[in-house]
């Protein structure tokens, strides 16, 4: 089942959201952080939550953007992740799915995302979507330092 999350998902998200940051052996902070960044999230992040026999077996997080096509909006889809033991449930696809249609219920012409280059399987996934890759699209970060001093007073 997909629902929209609740605050009181907020433990099992946190847990979900270790494993990934595990999964891409990337830094996490303390459980204890995650659950405040969630309850304090930036307004028009939405979480979607994929349920298994009343656990979380994976999320999809996404914000509205625009301008798009047309000067329509669409939807970013930030993170899809699924947990290890659930995978190949068909609990991304349906994560995926439930994005594309609150963008077609809001009138929006676009889902983006990101994915890393080196992971064919799941290159493979997004195509089997009907996703394009967009080769003519390079993904840019401004984050530390260059962040803090183009962002920073002076």
């Amino acid at each position: 089942m997909i629902r929209a999350a609740v605050e009181a998902d907020h433990p099992a998200l946190a847990r979900l959201f270790e494993e990934m940051q595990a999964y891409y052996a990337v830094p996490c902070p303390p459980r204890g952080e995650i659950e405040t960044s969630l309850a304090g999230r930036p307004a028009g992040t939405e979480i979607l939550v994929a349920e298994e026999s009343g656990a979380l077996a994976g999320f999809a997080a996404f914000s509205a953007i625009y301008p798009g096509p047309g000067l329509a909006g669409g939807l970013f889809l930030k993170e899809l992740f699924v947990g290890a033991r659930y995978r190949g449930g068909g609990h991304g696809r349906a994560l995926v799915r439930a994005v594309a249609a609150q963008a077609v219920a809001r009138g929006l012409k676009r889902v983006d995302w990101t994915a890393d280059a080196g992971q064919p399987a799941l290159l493979a996934f997004y195509e089997g979507l009907g996703a394009a890759p967009k080769p003519d699209k390079m993904f840019f970060r401004l984050d530390g330092e260059a962040l803090s001093r183009l962002g920073g007073q002076g």
